[in-house]
C-alpha cells in the first residue's frame, strides 16, 4: 500500500489502482490528494480536517465517491450535495468495520481530544485501514489489534509533547510518520520530531518524517 502525505493531516493510500484519502481539510491540498479518489474518510468536522466546500465541490464533479464521517460531518455533507448525496455518504462511529474502496477499515474512538472546558467537544473517529492508524484529534490507543504504522498528531491546541510521545509509546507500533504538524515551524517541528524519534525508540518505534507530497510503500 502506498501512503502519500499531505499537508497537515490528509494522506492519501493507494493500492491495486484504488484510492482512498483521510481529512482533506483546508491547510491541505484537496483537489490533488483526491484525484481518482473511490473513499473519503473524515476523523472530526473542524476545517483543518474536511475543507466542506471544496471536498463537496469534489464530490458534486464525480458520483463514484463516497465519504463516511461522524454524524454532523455527513450530515453537512449530505446537505452540500443535495439530490447529489444519494447512499454514498455514511455516518461512522467508533466500534464499526466497513469497506471504503476495497480497503477494510475498523473504527475507534469517539470523541476529539479536550482543546479547553468552555470549547464544545466533537465526534472524532480514528481509522485503521491495512494496518495504518490515523487517529484524528485524539490520543485514543486501539484495542486487542497491532498497528503497523502510526500516524502522529504531534502538535495541536489540544496537546502536549508529553502526550504524544505517551502515545506513540503506547501504540508500539513499528514504524510512525507525523501528522497535525501545520501549525509548527522547522524548528518547533524539529525539537518536538527529535523526542518523539529518540524516545520512540527505546519502546520499538522508529519514526520518519514524510515531507509533502512524499510517498512510502506500508
Amino acid at each position: 500500500m502506498l501512503l502519500t502525505k499531505f499537508t497537515h493531516s490528509c494522506v492519501r493510500l493507494e493500492q491495486d489502482g484504488r484510492v482512498l484519502v483521510i481529512d482533506p481539510g483546508t491547510f491541505s491540498e484537496v483537489e490533488e490528494a483526491l484525484e481518482g479518489a473511490g473513499a473519503v474518510l473524515v476523523t472530526h468536522e473542524h476545517p483543518d480536517h474536511i475543507d466542506l466546500d471544496r471536498v463537496v465541490a469534489v464530490l458534486s464533479r464525480n458520483a463514484s465517491v463516497d465519504l463516511w464521517a461522524p454524524q454532523g460531518v455527513a450530515d453537512a455533507v449530505r446537505e452540500g450535495l443535495g439530490d447529489a448525496a444519494g447512499e454514498r455518504v455514511h455516518a461512522v462511529a467508533g466500534g464499526e468495520e466497513f469497506s471504503a474502496a476495497g480497503f477494510g477499515v475498523r473504527t475507534f474512538g469517539g470523541q476529539h481530544a479536550l482543546i479547553h472546558p468552555l470549547i464544545p467537544l466533537v465526534a472524532n473517529v480514528g481509522f485503521l485501514i491495512g494496518g495504518l492508524y490515523h487517529p484524528g484529534d485524539s490520543f485514543i490507543v486501539p484495542e486487542g489489534i497491532d498497528v503497523n504504522t502510526l500516524l502522529v498528531p504531534v502538535h495541536a491546541p489540544w496537546s502536549k509533547l508529553a502526550e504524544v510521545v505517551d502515545f506513540v509509546v503506547s501504540v508500539r507500533a513499528p514504524r510512525a510518520f507525523q501528522i497535525h504538524d501545520a501549525l509548527l515551524n522547522d524548528t518547533g517541528l524539529g525539537m518536538v520530531e527529535g523526542h518523539v524519534t529518540r524516545l520512540g525508540s527505546r519502546y520499538g518505534t522508529a519514526f520518519g518524517h514524510l515531507a509533502v507530497r512524499e510517498s512510502i510503500e506500508i
